[in-house]
């Protein structure tokens, strides 16, 4: 199949499928952003107030994670790339990980006796196994789309779909599995029903997605090797470098909010009861915020969630110093929730539209399709940023004195947890702003660059002008005479 047949067979799927792919793709992210949230939310304080273990042991389980994750995100990435399978190299993992997924979280939440150094290993075989699985479904899902579609504006509407999805997965996650906690006593029976509840949800959310998905033919060559040197390839792209910035420091500003919400609201405030109000009001402008981005990444920039975003994601974290006081008022809190809502939001649109076009700037430059490499990098980009927020909540909450199952903290732990829900997010926001602001792949220049692509697939000399070429130099970072090389796979 040529590529340009390719190309044809990819939209004309899309358009037969229609709303059925759209909501097909989307509904996977029921895991992706349903599993992440709740992890987020609940571990570290399962770890720190049910379990009894120390919050800097209980932040290092996942940084540690993370370190396993090094390894085999990239791996998965490299085998997904090379995998021949009658349902397609992505869709064949989606099955698979449907199974893994449900168990491996469930797992988490299973409360075990014992000494401290044993409970502690329990934890992180268990997190290591979690963090597999979601590797083994979320690398080959997040490198599902550019084989579904071609499009610019249509791969903005299938993600606009996946962040809907995201975003009500982000409701089901924050608020059900904290009724279920409750509902079953509040300690350890409660989490782990959640886990099971939940890992069932998962399961028929992740085989619905793989009964109404598809993929195009496109050439893979299992006989090539995916070495170190083609992993740390993906780093010498200049698009994606910038794009791990905004992904990090985005999907980090998330992080830290929801890890530190139930710590703010029991140390600061003094009113757990407030816990489901301000996750409505953070939660229902997560939805009207993705349904809204949906709309303008149909015509506009995948920039623009971001910049609407942000800036009241950052003025809400300021404000909520006024209210950060015991037994403050809650109205005000669920509106600044509410403002904040937006940025979240805005955070997980953008980065996701623009993790599908980079496939095509490395075959721009490689002259090769390497989705699952770029996908596993990203992926592990993703869970870095929330290991990393979780490890460094864990020790900073040990530098402020936290005490683990205490009804009442120290003044000193108080002003810590304020100072850190407050100012994490907005500084890694900041960061994120201005990583954005260098990324150079916008909708003129994509389309230009996938011009370029199709005649160098079909073997024609390229039309490009010195403008062209100046801005494609800039998407990839190679000079415009070393593209379209296999020599770049290589470090």
């Amino acid at each position: 199949m040529t590529s340009k047949n390719v190309s044809e067979h990819g939209q004309n799927v899309a358009s037969t499928h229609g709303i059925r792919g759209k909501l097909g793709y989307g509904v996977a992210d029921i895991y992706g952003g349903g599993a992440f949230l709740i992890i987020g939310i609940a571990f570290l304080f399962f770890m720190t107030d049910i379990v009894g273990m120390h919050p800097a042991l209980a932040g290092s389980i996942p940084v540690i994670g993370r370190i396993w994750d090094a390894v085999t995100d990239p791996l998965m990435g490299s085998i997904v790339d090379k995998t021949r399978s009658k349902f397609g190299a992505k869709r064949l993992y989606l099955l698979v990980g449907s199974f893994v997924a449900s168990i491996t979280f469930a797992l988490l939440w299973v409360s075990v006796g014992g000494g401290p150094g044993v409970q502690y290993v329990f934890y992180l075989v268990a997190f290591i196994l979690f963090s597999t699985g979601f590797t083994i479904v979320m690398v080959p899902y997040n490198a599902l789309l550019p084989d579904m579609v071609e499009s610019y504006q249509l791969r903005g509407q299938y993600t606009g779909y996946r962040m809907i999805f995201s975003a009500l997965s982000a409701i089901l996650g924050a608020l059900l599995h904290e009724q279920i906690i409750q509902g079953f006593g509040g300690g350890s029976l409660g989490y782990l029903m959640m886990g099971i509840i939940f890992g069932v949800i998962f399961f028929v959310t992740l085989f619905l997605s793989f009964l109404n998905t598809w993929e195009t033919d496109k050439p893979v060559d299992p006989s090539r090797r995916h070495g170190i040197r083609q992993q740390l390839s993906v780093f010498k792209n200049r698009s994606f470098r910038l794009y791990l910035g905004i992904f990090l420091f985005g999907q980090g500003s998330a992080d830290f909010m929801m890890a530190l919400v139930i710590y703010f609201l029991n140390v600061v405030l003094r009113e757990r009861g407030y816990y489901t109000w301000v996750m409505a009001g953070v939660l229902s402008a997560q939805l009207i915020a993705m349904v809204l981005f949906m709309f303008l990444l149909k015509r506009y920039s995948k920039k623009l969630p971001v910049i609407i975003g942000f800036p009241l994601q950052i003025a809400a974290s300021l404000a909520m110093l006024f209210f950060a006081y015991e037994n403050a008022p809650l109205l005000p809190i669920v509106a600044l929730a509410f403002l904040a809502g937006f940025g979240t939001a805005a955070g997980t649109v953008t980065s996701f539209a623009i993790l599908a076009d980079m496939p095509d700037v490395d075959e721009l430059i490689t002259s090769k399709r390497r989705a699952g490499v770029y996908s596993g990098m990203a992926t592990f980009a993703r869970k870095i940023a929330n290991g990393l927020a979780l490890g460094l909540i864990g020790v900073l909450l040990a530098v402020f004195g936290y005490e683990e199952r205490a009804l009442v903290q120290s003044d000193l732990t108080v002003a810590g947890v304020r100072a850190m829900f407050v100012f994490l997010p907005v500084i890694f926001l900041v960061l994120t702003i201005a990583f954005l602001w260098l990324y150079p792949l916008n909708q003129s220049a994509f389309e230009l660059m996938k011009r370029e692509l199709e005649q160098r697939r079909l073997g024609v000399v390229p039309d490009s002008d010195e403008q062209d070429r100046a801005t494609l130099e800039a998407v990839t970072g190679y000079p415009y005479a070393s593209l379209w090389s296999e020599e770049n796979v290589r470090w």
